[in-house]
């Protein structure tokens, strides 16, 4: 994991600390937009660009010698369209985008040729972003984070932490076809585990605390959270809620569990920032993102938040922390 100081040495270093493969760059300026899902303030986007940025530098791209990025940060989803409009007018070679389908609309909307590589559509193909993950088309590419699958997996992994568990609510994005798509995998696993669902549209905060709270009346209940945009902008709300009505809850990435959700299971979102940096490189060198498939995950963490089990009265086995990637005590 790339630590804040050496974020700033890689925005701000010294040319002569850049490796002698770095300089054999053409010294053309070129131009890097990036649209990031959160507040500048958060640290796993720091941690994202980082990776994004340290991959950059290992290809050869040196900061303020043949490359400019222009960052621009966001967690409110109605602001996609009006940052995106921003970007664009900067006139980058190519924007790298962090999150998922509809900030990559968001950038459709207000341009058609500039270079876009996404780092965590859940159903891009689905979501009319790309043709086919083989043959993108158009002027986007990039990876996809979340395979529906993965939701399934989820479920399972809920039960197995809360035994008891009978009924479970689905929080999820039903305007999004990764949101139809996640639902119904889950709702074909749940029938062997003996798991009721219910779904919860996540609109707006006051909908998700009303809805939660009718929803945990009722005993032996538990969340699964799935990969959305409102989840993520939503996701303190959602990890208190879970908390205060001591529902165990699975998220789908790693920051929901740092920040007190009980466990995350899901795919490595830095290191698909380290792999767009590669597709950002090519695009740089002249490949099109047409031409470029979009990739699947390759990484998988599971990440347990032992002080939140305790906080509910959760006791987690040893076969499951054995298997966990991180444990936070």
């Amino acid at each position: 994991m790339i630590r804040r100081r050496e974020l700033i040495t890689l925005l701000g270093g010294a040319a002569a600390a850049w490796p002698v493969a770095a300089r054999a760059q053409s010294e053309r300026m070129r131009r890097i937009g990036a649209l990031m899902n959160r507040t500048a303030d958060e640290p796993d986007g720091q941690v994202f660009i980082g990776a994004f940025l340290q991959s950059l530098q290992e290809a050869g791209w040196v900061i303020g010698r043949n490359v400019q990025i222009d960052t621009r940060w966001t967690a409110d989803p109605d602001r996609y369209r009006a940052v995106a409009a921003e970007l664009v007018t900067l006139a980058p070679d190519v924007i790298l985008v962090s999150g998922g389908t509809s900030s990559v609309r968001a950038l459709l909307q207000v341009t058609r040729s500039v270079p876009i590589v996404f780092t965590s559509a859940t159903d891009p193909v689905g979501g009319g972003i790309v043709g086919s993950l083989a043959r993108p088309g158009g002027n986007v590419t990039g990876f996809t984070l979340r395979e529906f699958g993965l939701g399934a997996k989820s479920l399972e992994l809920l039960k197995e932490l809360a035994p008891r568990l009978l009924r479970v609510a689905v929080l999820r994005d039903s305007g999004t076809t990764g949101g139809i798509g996640q639902f119904g995998a889950i709702q074909t696993a749940a029938p062997l585990l003996g798991v009721e669902l219910t779904p919860i549209d996540l609109r707006d905060a006051s909908e998700i605390e009303h809805d939660v709270a009718a929803f945990a009346r009722h005993p032996n209940g538990g969340l699964v959270i799935t990969t959305s945009t409102r989840a993520l902008a939503h996701r303190k709300l959602i990890i208190s809620l879970a908390v205060q009505h001591r529902l165990p809850a699975i998220y789908p990435w790693r920051n929901y569990a740092t920040e007190g959700g009980l466990i995350s299971y899901g795919p490595d979102v830095t290191d698909a920032f380290r792999r767009a940096a590669g597709y950002v490189d090519r695009i740089l060198k002249g490949e099109k993102p047409a031409d470029l498939p979009v990739q699947e995950p390759t990484k998988f963490e599971t990440i347990i938040n032992l002080k939140t089990a305790k906080a509910l009265g959760l006791e987690v086995s040893l076969a499951l922390l054995a298997r966990a990637d991180e444990v936070i005590e």
